[in-house]
């Protein structure tokens, strides 16, 4: 039985491996592409024909950063006459509504569409932009978090993006940055998460499938999309994650514009990191559950490909991967007590063979993720210096263990919430000056 688990872990992460690769050939195919495109700023009288946007941005609490965020949108390179601004002051208790009136109120923005919507009903984000929809004037939505201060010109080239193929591309996101990647060690290894997810993952996966999946900030989707799909799920927690499954299904791509970028900023305490993390965990495992049956009835390929990779990566990979790391500290554990006790024996007893393709397969393994890593920041200016590369070398053993931590406990959570019939809590990341 101990083989037999074994074997399966082994398979399972040459899977995964696989997967990288293809990935990462997708991700460097289109990195190539990129660079041989000069980039083209559109200049306002260029965009006079372009459509008119409702910037959500959905605030609980959220003075410390609320005002960067809001001023950054007024700026955007975009004609000002077809932006409508909505930043919706959640159940707030603290200044964030007085920070916005102070913004609105200031001679440079007097003649701008800046609806502040002071709310006080339920349902989280999803709740907050839901009541913001039925204020939007405008042909699109794009939505930032409060900490995601937008570069002048990433509404611009969402738009872009959007019109390359308006009646296919029913939404169109773009890439996140870490603005505090600086602070410390976890901070740095987040950038090393999210620089590869947006650069490699992201790029491999529109070069490839033309698969995308919206990322919870700046993007931009249809109103009258929106509109029929009903408004963003209450009940998910990743409304993200949620409403892409939603637009998938209807047959639409949501698309990359990989030169539209925002900064966001991420947790700085361990503590905090875990908690958002396993809402992102646990709510994606809801939407998984939901959309399982998908796999079984006619529906779109790229919304069972998007459902499979959900599933595999929470479930099949992660408990593959916890298996091969039990039997390995076991073995471990054993091993050094046997220098003490020889006659003991570990419960996890293997022929040679097996022994050298699990070490091949973690070796291999091992050599992709830090590979990936530097080669996203190969692509980001600034990013690919000695520092980053010894962190991606440790953060394996640190850092990206802690995700089997987080999928447990968001697994334990969700299940508990179905037993007992307990809705799920949306927890608000909190935020540092």
């Amino acid at each position: 039985m101990a083989d037999l688990l074994l074997i399966v872990s082994i398979i399972s992460i040459w899977f995964a491996v696989l997967e990288a690769i293809i990935i990462m050939i997708g991700a460097i195919r289109f990195i190539r592409k990129q660079s041989s495109v000069p980039l083209e700023i559109l200049q306002t009288e260029q965009m006079l024909e372009f459509p008119t946007v409702t910037v959500m941005v959905p605030a609980h609490n959220e003075a410390i950063v609320i005002a960067n965020t809001v001023e950054h949108i007024l700026k955007l390179h975009y004609p000002a006459n077809k932006i409508q601004i909505i930043v919706i002051a959640d159940n707030c208790t603290d200044s964030t509504a007085d920070k916005l009136r102070t913004i609105k109120a200031k001679p440079e923005y007097v003649d701008r569409d800046f609806v502040i919507l002071e709310r006080t009903g339920t349902g989280g984000k999803s709740g907050a932009l839901n009541d913001a929809l039925k204020l939007t004037t405008s042909e699109w939505i794009c939505v930032y978090d409060a900490d995601a201060a937008p570069e002048r010109n990433a509404l611009m080239f969402l738009v872009r993006k959007a019109l390359e193929d308006p009646e296919r591309y029913g939404a169109v996101f773009g890439r996140n940055k870490v603005r505090n990647r600086g602070q410390n060690f976890l901070t740095r290894c987040i950038n090393l998460e999210i620089v590869t997810m947006q650069r490699i993952y992201h790029t491999g996966m529109w070069e490839l499938l033309k698969l995308g999946t919206i990322p919870g900030t700046n993007f931009i989707v249809r109103t009258n999309l929106m509109q029929e799909l009903g408004g963003w799920d209450v009940h998910a927690i990743t409304e993200d994650t949620a409403i892409s499954i939603e637009i998938l299904k209807r047959g639409q791509l949501i698309a990359l514009a990989a030169q539209a970028e925002a900064y966001q900023q991420e947790p700085e305490q361990l503590s905090v990191y875990m908690k958002q993390r396993q809402r992102w965990a646990k709510g994606n495992f809801y939407v998984v559950i939901e959309n399982l049956p998908l796999l079984f009835r006619a529906s779109p390929w790229r919304i069972k490909l998007e459902v499979l990779y959900f599933a595999a990566s929470y479930f099949w990979f992660m408990m593959a991967i916890v298996i091969s790391d039990i039997v390995f500290v076991v073995n471990l554990i054993y091993r050094i007590i046997g220098w003490f006790y020889p006659t003991i024996i570990s419960p996890f007893q293997f022929s040679a063979d097996v022994y050298v393709y699990l070490v091949i397969a973690w070796a291999l393994m091992y050599y992709l993720y830090v590979l990936q890593i530097n080669l996203a920041l190969a692509t980001d200016f600034g990013q690919s210096h000695t520092g980053n590369f010894v962190l991606s070398c440790i953060s394996y053993f640190t850092y990206a263990q802690l995700f089997i931590v987080i999928s447990m406990k968001a697994f334990v959570s969700l299940l508990i919430d179905k037993i007992t019939k307990r809705e799920s809590k949306w927890y608000k990341t909190e935020r540092f000056n």
